[in-house]
């Protein structure tokens, strides 16, 4: 391999590496968002990421919930009682079923597709 193919293919392997990150930062949803600037929901996703066990997650979870539900009451704003459920460490904060959207079994893909 010539050094310009290498520099090639790890540029490639560094940018899909990137849009890999950003889509699972921008695809999990916060409680409460709407009440959030960016950064603190890049903050609040941070945490949830340093948090190493499904108990300090729902923790950092359970905090965040309710310093939303107080920042709603100060803006007049009406969230839900409770937060969304999670899916206890499936990735991508997904619960049962992989987030198809009750589409059953097989995903919804078709019959004769990824074979």
């Amino acid at each position: 391999m010539t050094k310009n193919t290498l520099k090639i293919a790890l540029s490639a392997i560094a940018l899909s590496l990137m849009a890999s990150t950003a889509s699972f930062a921008t695809d999990t949803p916060i409680y409460g968002s709407q009440l959030m600037t960016n950064q603190e929901r890049i903050e609040h996703r941070n945490k949830l990421r340093a948090a190493k066990t499904a108990e300090e997650r729902e923790q950092v979870r359970l905090q965040h919930h309710e310093q939303m539900q107080v920042r709603a009451k100060e803006q007049g704003v009406t969230l839900p009682d409770t937060p969304p459920a999670q899916g206890g460490g499936q990735g991508r904060g997904m619960g049962p079923g992989g987030g198809m959207g009750g589409m059953g079994p097989g995903g919804g893909m078709g019959p004769g597709r990824n074979r």
